[in-house]
């Protein structure tokens, strides 16, 4: 067991080194110099050495070498440099943002589970056939839907038409409905596509007809014998689903004008900031690699078989 822990957690680590590897390549692989490109105006005034001290400040002066080793060490401190665009922190910009973006995707994914529960329970409690495919549908139609044109939808109908919720100057929580539902939605397909799918295959095993025979009604048959059986796979794509909550708070904190991580992306791409890109992509990374540990870590937990596989090694 004590090999599985921390196996899983040396695999987080290599990831987390790649991701951080790869964005650093890439966002110094972009054209041009954005230190240069900010301050090199004939506005600012500035001489060649005092562009080569804002050079050197920002640690553009060494070579690709040296700075990704500058950096990885400065990120393992927890120093994420300074923004080129605001002039700040990057860590106190993340501390603003990065609060609205986790309420999103905490209130999202809950809500997402809620939703995907929801329907497998009404496609196999329903006694009627037409409701049934017309739930079982439903996941295709949500998976289908661009998160942007609903977000749209959502403020052209509860907001202009409706007037149920405000989206101009809206109190801390009602300016979070919108968002919560405009990104659950679709993260809610997957998870009830998994689940009607493993529920129509666990209810074809033989102990489910033992259960029958003994007089378990259908309700109890789902809630006792199929719900655990359904657990895992279900735990497996969740933990998946959560990287897409991400780059779904992008889009929709730019619909609905939310200071979150989202924004702040989208403001560092339009300035080529790259220490805040690399910062965002590292911490994207850092959520998605500990949601997926964890479920790791769980399932000998949830699932006896693999931890008496993991304790006979």
């Amino acid at each position: 067991m004590t090999k599985y822990i921390l196996s899983r957690i040396g695999q987080a680590l290599l990831v987390l080194w790649a991701a951080f590897t790869v964005s650093f390549v890439l966002l110094q692989s972009m054209p041009g110099d954005a230190v240069l490109i900010k301050f090199q105006s004939p506005d600012f005034g500035l001489s060649p050495e005092q562009l080569a001290d804002i050079r050197a400040a920002y640690g553009a002066d060494g070579s690709l070498l040296q700075q990704y080793g500058h950096s990885i060490w400065n990120f393992l401190s927890g120093n994420f440099g300074y923004s080129l665009q605001a002039g700040v922190a990057v860590s106190s910009q993340l501390a603003v943002s990065l609060p609205s973006t986790l309420l999103l995707a905490g209130f999202s994914f809950l809500l997402a589970v809620i939703l995907a529960v929801v329907i497998a329970i009404l496609a196999n409690v329903s006694g009627f056939g037409w409701l049934r495919g017309l739930v079982q549908s439903l996941p295709s139609l949500f998976i289908s839907v661009p998160t942007f044109w609903l977000g749209i939808m959502f403020i052209q109908i509860f907001s202009f038409r409706l007037r149920l919720v405000p989206v101009i100057d809206p109190g801390p929580w009602q300016g979070l409905i919108l968002p919560i539902l405009t990104v659950a939605i679709p993260i809610s397909a997957p998870l009830a596509q998994i689940l009607l799918r493993n529920i129509d295959e666990v209810l074809t095993r033989p102990f489910i007809s033992v259960a029958r025979a003994k007089g378990a009604s259908r309700g109890q048959v789902l809630w006792r014998h199929v719900a655990k059986n359904t657990l895992l796979p279900v735990l497996t794509v969740a933990g998946l689903l959560f990287g897409e909550l991400i780059a779904g708070a992008v889009i929709t904190e730019t619909v609905f004008g939310l200071n979150g991580i989202g924004s702040l992306t989208k403001q560092a791409v339009d300035s080529e900031d790259v220490a805040v890109l690399q910062a965002i992509v590292v911490i994207s990374a850092a959520a998605f690699v500990t949601i997926n540990l964890i479920v790791d870590l769980l399932y000998p937990i949830l699932d006896p078989r693999l931890k008496a596989k993991l304790g006979a090694r």
